[in-house]
């Protein structure tokens, strides 16, 4: 009788497949085209360096490049202060790591991800469970579809909620500290909140000091930031603002 191992998890890379294999089709067409159009070969070669940046970052990202990815998540769960029993909401789960990984350090909590899915990334509600179910820890997490600018939750239903670079992600707010907003209201008073996200990226985020400010205004206890970009493990070519040059860690407790 042949015995089979379990599947492994699948949770995807950051860095989506087609941004190695589109980039790069076009620096072949282009290169092809400059026989007859000698100017297309800078285009060529930019294409080219898109796609070989894109797939060392995707090789980086993966458990055979130094799984930076798990890496960077887990900084979440090192910012979690928290006793571990009650409700959590991971915002932008993708295929699920963060939501696992917190249902498997904390066996007394219940787990809820949530995220759009949706075409443009390599993630889906089924692979979702069928993680969670391979992972050991499908009857304490649930999945939903939804959006983290309108989050299908009543205020303060949650005792924890994370969120692991996501927000700048989201469309359908231009201002993304409204996220941060919709994020806190459902969480309960006393309860915590660790988010990760490009917080660092100016153009996106302001500066941090007033960032900060916001949030204290909107009656939370406690609020810190801790700039995660220079963790000694994350490759400096990684460390561009598109990548995770930006990272930072605002957590508190409301």
């Amino acid at each position: 009788m042949t015995v089979h191992a379990p599947s492994r998890p699948e949770y995807a890379n950051w860095v989506p497949s087609r941004l190695v294999y589109v980039p790069a089709a076009l620096a072949m067409l282009l290169g092809a085209l400059s026989g007859l159009l000698p100017w297309l070969v800078l285009p060529a070669l930019f294409f080219l360096a898109c796609a070989t940046y894109f797939a060392y970052a995707r090789w980086r990202f993966s458990d055979r490049g130094g799984d930076i990815q798990s890496k960077v998540q887990a900084l979440v769960l090192q910012h979690l202060r928290w006793q571990g029993s009650g409700e959590v909401l991971d915002i932008g789960c993708g295929n699920g790591p963060l939501t696992i990984a917190i249902a498997k350090a904390y066996p007394a909590a219940h787990v809820t991800g949530i995220d759009s899915w949706g075409g443009a990334w390599e993630y889906s509600k089924a692979v979702c469970e069928r993680n969670a179910s391979i992972e050991g820890v499908d009857g304490r997490v649930e999945f939903q579809k939804a959006s983290a600018a309108a989050l299908p939750f009543n205020d303060g239903a949650f005792d924890a909620v994370v969120s692991n670079l996501v927000f700048h992600e989201v469309r359908d707010v231009a201002d993304k500290r409204l996220l941060l907003k919709e994020a806190l209201r459902v969480l309960k008073n006393g309860g915590v909140f660790v988010f990760q996200d490009l917080f660092l990226w100016k153009r996106v985020y302001g500066e941090v000091g007033d960032l900060l400010g916001a949030i204290r205004g909107w009656d939370v206890a406690r609020v810190d930031f801790s700039a995660t970009n220079g963790a000694t493990f994350i490759p400096a070519a990684l460390r561009l603002p598109f990548m995770v040059g930006t990272i930072g860690i605002i957590h508190g407790s409301k």
